[in-house]
């Protein structure tokens, strides 16, 4: 078996390479420059218009209010529901991976990622409700599979690729949402959750141990496992409607809540947030010889670090979330495309520098060498709120950490098993109401797998995944982007300048001459 996982790895690793290191990084970030510059930078430029419609319009009624029809979801459910795929353990130990193996300079290009990263989620929002169409049920259905066969397979002779696209798509959403959004996320929760809050008389029965006895499966984890799988269950039972209504209402309360303790420990650090920046900027650009150990850091290895993570935690690029914010609402493409522009901001310009700056400056990192005094990943995030919130002897923040990752982790689950159900939903065709349901089962039976599991492979196969889904999606966004152009123009034209030009709404003529009777009627957008 050892043989046999080490082979895996081995493959896994080379494949890895290329996707990421050869391809992916420089595809993602020239996709997200050329969107920026054809859509006149419009996240600068128009920042105060889209911040404005989107957390300027989270208390308007028509944003919030919950829609009657099973085709959609409102757009603060949509948005929901994105974070909640988003918002989950890359947030806090993708970030402290990232510092401690490329350096405190890995954060300034996750920043550089999700800056152009706003334009490429802008750009597959708009392509996603632009060419989204309803399915048997009724339920809006859109996602790169779809704006890979209908926008790039609409080019003359390119029918057959972006077919071809959009079911590699597919194939490895379903499986990435096996991987990074669920056993992933499951592990963990339950690796944490069962070392801050421990229970000796459950964890002391070990039901299994490694060949090399570095890890071991109890009976703490696979309870934990169960009462996951249950919830989980119940969950993803409803649909995305149950799923958008569990999403708004931990979404914005786990997210405030790891604001403000992140913001408690810089204030008490608050001496150390001019080095914290420094160490940023300073090491974005240079090799680091001692960090990490006697083999330093190459500059090329920071640069990829600080964008695979950026990309772990907001997702921009992959397409994924696209799947949900193409189940809005709204009927304007542009409109739900700021929504993706702000998702990212909050994901990776607001919640992971959170994470960055509270291990940066509480201590627990030695800015000149990487050495640390606590482990990695969350338990040197833990281990950073503990030089605050620790009463004698009394470790909160290992608590705080747990509980926060626990939510987040459990949110992404969730968002996770939509993605994975339109996948599915594109691949089997006619078969789709069957398939999706063998698949939710297989998905929620599979977190107890991930309850269990004790080897890394499953992460690294899944970062695999993840570039192997945004390779395809990156292609289409480049091949539509004269489409997203038009599309941004025309808004502008419309809602910003006031000029008295048809809407560019749908794909599909019937759907949108049914979205301008609605506007017509309703006078909403």
């Amino acid at each position: 078996m050892n043989e046999f996982l080490d082979n895996v790895a081995q493959v896994n690793d080379t494949v890895n390479s290329f996707v990421w290191t050869k391809v992916g990084v420089w595809l993602l970030i020239a996709v997200g420059l050329l969107m920026t510059i054809l859509t006149k930078g419009f996240q600068v430029s128009h920042i105060g218009h889209w911040m404005k419609k989107t957390v300027g319009s989270l208390f308007e009624k028509k944003v919030r209010s919950h829609t009657g029809e099973k085709a959609s979801i409102s757009q603060f459910q949509a948005l929901c529901t994105a974070l909640a795929a988003t918002v989950g353990v890359g947030n806090i130990a993708g970030v402290a991976g990232a510092i401690v193996t490329g350096g405190p300079g890995a954060v300034f290009w996750m920043w550089v990622a999700a800056f152009f990263g706003m334009m490429t989620n802008f750009s597959e929002n708009i392509l996603g409700i632009y060419f989204r169409r309803k399915n048997k049920q009724g339920e809006w259905s859109g996602g790169a599979m779809y704006y890979l066969q209908d926008g790039l397979g609409g080019y003359k002779g390119m029918k057959h690729v972006g077919k071809v696209l959009a079911i590699i798509f597919a194939i490895c959403a379903v499986l990435a949402s096996f991987g990074i959004g669920n056993m992933g996320q499951v592990n963990k929760i339950v690796l944490n959750f069962t070392s801050a809050f421990d229970i000796p008389a459950l964890s002391d029965k070990v039901l299994y141990t490694s060949a090399d006895g570095s890890s071991k499966v109890t009976l703490y984890m696979l309870i934990i496992g169960i009462i996951l799988l249950v919830l989980v269950g119940i969950v993803i039972i409803g649909g995305l409607q149950r799923i958008a209504s569990v999403a708004e209402k931990i979404i914005p309360f786990m997210v405030v809540m790891y604001i403000l303790g992140s913001l408690t420990v810089i204030f008490v650090n608050i001496s150390s947030i001019g080095k914290a920046f420094g160490s940023i900027f300073s090491m974005a650009f240079s090799s680091q010889a001692l960090w990490g150990g006697a083999t330093g850091v190459a500059l090329k290895e920071i640069i990829t670090m600080g964008c695979k993570r950026g990309v772990f935690s907001n997702e921009a690029g992959l397409g994924s979330s696209v799947m949900v914010h193409s189940n809005s609402n709204v009927v304007e493409p542009v409109k739900q495309g700021l929504w993706g522009i702000f998702e990212v901001f909050a994901d990776t310009i607001v919640i992971c520098t959170m994470t960055a700056l509270v291990i940066l400056t509480s201590g627990v990192i030695d800015l000149e060498t990487g050495v640390t005094t606590a482990g990695s990943d969350a338990t040197l995030v833990a281990e950073s709120f503990n030089t605050v919130f620790s009463f004698g002897g009394f470790e909160l923040g290992k608590y705080f950490i747990a509980t926060a990752i626990l939510l987040f982790a459990f949110t992404t689950v969730l968002g996770w098993s939509h993605y994975g159900t339109k996948a599915v939903e594109y691949l089997a065709g006619s078969k789709a109401l069957i398939a999706t349901r063998i698949y939710k089962f297989i998905f929620v039976a599979m977190i107890v797998l991930g309850a269990l599991m004790t080897s890394s492979i499953a992460w690294d196969i899944s970062d695999t995944f993840n570039g192997l889904m945004m390779l395809p999606n990156l292609i289409g966004v480049l091949a539509l982007s004269p489409l997203v152009m038009k599309l941004t123009k025309n808004y502008v034209d419309r809602r910003i300048k006031g000029k008295d030009v048809k809407p560019m709404l749908s794909h599909f003529p019937e759907i949108e001459e049914e979205h301008i009777r609605k506007i017509q009627e309703t006078g909403e957008d």
